[in-house]
């Protein structure tokens, strides 16, 4: 791991190690919430991880006041959901970061008086990085950064009339940051090399009790996918690949788990492709009806052609399912091709088609995969591995 270099910490704020748990502010945008408990779940689970490493967690999820309504679901770590002002739009966003700092800067000083924070974990430069890089002058602490995809300037969210002024404002944050949490060597190459330095990768991490193979391996023709129904998600390729299988594989279905702008437009091409009676959209799910569809699929197939990695391809491996992912992308630097998943060429049908029939129609290769995956999370990439990855770097930054 990359070593960091910290700013200097005012004794005033500072209470030894040695006598309590390093004591970490957490601001996110992505957090479970009573209405969708599998939201930012890549952010809660493993900070459950990280309480038995000796990290005292404090969670604030934010959102936009225009957002209201949102409470968060029951969890082992302390945390609330605050809303703030922000600009409606993408104009809003580079200066979102100030709104939020202002808005619960009462809230933070108030916490940090009764039991002072060590360090604040900040996720995505805007707002949360930028309201973080205030707090951390303010109360002389320092804070690190996550970025979770591979729009880590937010340029594409905002398009190309703000696109510079949200570049400069996260170019920013990553230079003050102490560290820049990369959740692959994919995401981590969309730094400029001068705000790489501080860079490190930790990769997410899944529950492999949680996701784990089913007792009996099913007798399953089933193909699934789990993602928001967003065109970068490639589910209108994955319908189109699905609909060439089933012309030669007629007991073959497919789940699709989510929910999205794109849903009405996929259901269309279901009826088009002439296939709807052997898709179902099942909208969103809760973390337990994921695992429980991951048990009963053959194959995962998401043919996403913008992923910065990808926890569903994670949670499918722990099953012990084969995961088909593409090329390119951040999973592709845990998918070994033939040996522990598949990997397609972004937008390619046919190897997608041919992928999916080759799972379907040889149970061996399938299950031979399928063990290979779930060895592969067990040796690196589960909560646990994450959880003492994040706990380490927060210990060298606190410094």
């Amino acid at each position: 791991m990359n070593t960091v270099q910290t700013p200097s910490l005012g004794s005033e704020t500072r209470i030894s190690n040695s006598t309590r748990a390093l004591r970490v502010l957490t601001l996110t945008p992505f957090y479970p919430s009573t209405q969708d408990a599998a939201q930012g779940c890549f952010v809660a689970e493993p900070l459950a991880c990280t309480v038995q490493l000796g990290i005292a967690n404090e969670v604030m999820a934010v959102q936009p006041f225009y957002r209201r309504g949102l409470h968060v679901a029951e969890s082992a770590v302390s945390s609330q959901w605050r809303n703030y002002f922000s600009l409606p739009g993408n104009l809003g966003l580079a200066t979102a970061g100030n709104f939020l700092a202002a808005g619960i800067r009462k809230a933070v000083r108030g916490l940090h008086r009764q039991n002072p924070f060590d360090l604040i974990h900040a996720h995505a430069a805007l707002p949360c990085g930028q309201a973080a890089a205030a707090f951390s002058w303010e109360l002389r602490i320092p804070f690190v950064v996550s970025v979770h995809g591979l729009d880590a300037f937010s340029t594409r969210q905002v398009g190309r009339a703000w696109a510079n002024w949200c570049y400069e404002k996260s170019a920013e944050v990553y230079r003050r940051a102490a560290a820049v949490i990369c959740i692959s060597e994919r995401v981590k190459q969309q730094l400029p090399a001068e705000l790489a330095a501080n860079a490190v990768v930790i990769y997410n991490g899944v529950d492999p009790i949680d996701f784990s193979p089913a007792p009996a391996m099913p007798d399953s023709f089933t193909v699934l996918s789990v993602g928001n129904l967003i065109p970068i998600k490639g589910h209108a390729l994955l319908l189109r690949a699905f609909a060439d299988v089933s012309a030669s594989i007629p007991n073959a279905r497919l789940e699709i788990i989510g929910d999205g702008c794109e849903r009405e437009r996929l259901i269309t091409l279901a009826k088009a492709l002439d296939i709807p009676g052997r898709v179902s959209f099942l909208g969103r799910q809760s973390r337990a009806g994921v695992a429980r569809a991951m048990e009963r699929c053959a194959v995962f197939a998401l043919p996403s052609s913008y992923e910065g990695l990808g926890c569903v391809y994670l949670e499918a491996m722990s099953s012990g399912k084969p995961a088909i992912g593409c090329r390119g992308q951040g999973i592709d630097e845990i998918i070994e091709h033939g040996r522990n998943g598949l990997l397609i060429s972004p937008g390619n049908q046919a190897e997608l088609a041919e992928s999916l029939r080759v799972i379907l129609l040889n149970e061996d290769f399938g299950c031979r995969i399928g063990r290979a995956a779930r060895d592969t999370v067990l040796q690196g990439y589960t909560l646990q591995h994450q959880a003492q990855r994040l706990a380490q770097l927060y210990r060298e930054c606190a410094r």
